[in-house]
């Protein structure tokens, strides 16, 4: 993958970040600044599980932008496509399918 689409990956990541981040925020605050009760509210349940959605999609989307931050960093380093753990070359095809990929078919089984 070249430095190009890692940087529009990178970039993409960080939006999705960022979005959550404030969607994640205004959740919160309007659950704050609302007198429900989550336990005895029957909408609490919703907005328990909105919440709990949106914080494991944040998760997610930030291990992605730390997956594409190492793939970034192999590139400036010169070993991206070498496996982390034992050395060898990356598949291209894996690569392809996953250019974050920082272990080989093998040791990542």
């Amino acid at each position: 993958m070249s430095a190009d689409a890692l940087g529009a990956e990178r970039a993409a990541a960080q939006a999705q970040v960022e979005a959550l981040t404030r969607e994640f925020d205004a959740i919160v605050a309007a659950s704050q600044a609302s007198n429900g009760d989550d336990e005895h509210d029957p909408e609490g349940a919703t907005i328990a599980f909105e919440r709990q959605q949106v914080a494991a999609l944040l998760e997610r989307a930030r291990r992605r932008l730390a997956d594409v931050d190492a793939a970034v960093t192999a590139v400036e380093a010169g070993t991206y496509g070498r496996c982390g753990s034992c050395g060898r070359p990356i598949a291209p095809e894996r690569l392809a399918a996953r250019p974050t990929a920082g272990t080989c078919i093998t040791c990542a089984t």
